[in-house]
């Protein structure tokens, strides 16, 4: 398997804040102005002491692993292949058979997918 990575791209992140509601987010990229680059952050480190979520207009919520697959309707079907080195999801077994270099790559996918039926 390629890369696994634990949550979305600043570039996914930014695709699914149009599709998914900002809820189903648990972690957000936080822009660094003194440093000049993002760093992922989890939600419950965001807060300041009154409870507000601190994001500003350079930062980016993001999608863990376990938040996408709570998004994704029953019936999707995420799995790796013995004989590649790609994760295969479908939807419902025989809706749509793709390949991604990783699971939060597939999640995204099909997230994107279903999006586009109007079925998400």
């Amino acid at each position: 398997m390629a890369t696994i990575r634990a949550y979305t791209t600043i570039e996914q992140s930014r695709k699914l804040a149009e599709i998914l509601t900002l809820e189903s987010a648990d972690c957000f990229w936080d822009y660094d102005e003194l440093q000049k680059y993002h760093r992922i952050n989890w939600f419950e480190d965001g807060y300041d002491k009154d409870g507000q979520l601190r994001l500003n207009k350079n930062n980016v919520c993001a999608w863990s692993l376990a938040s996408l697959l709570g998004v994704l309707p029953k019936g999707t079907n995420i799995s790796t292949p013995d004989s590649l080195n790609k994760i295969r999801y479908s939807c419902w077994n025989d809706y749509d058979i793709t390949y991604a270099d990783n699971p939060v790559d597939a999640c995204v996918a099909m997230i994107e997918k279903l999006h586009e039926l109007k079925m998400l």
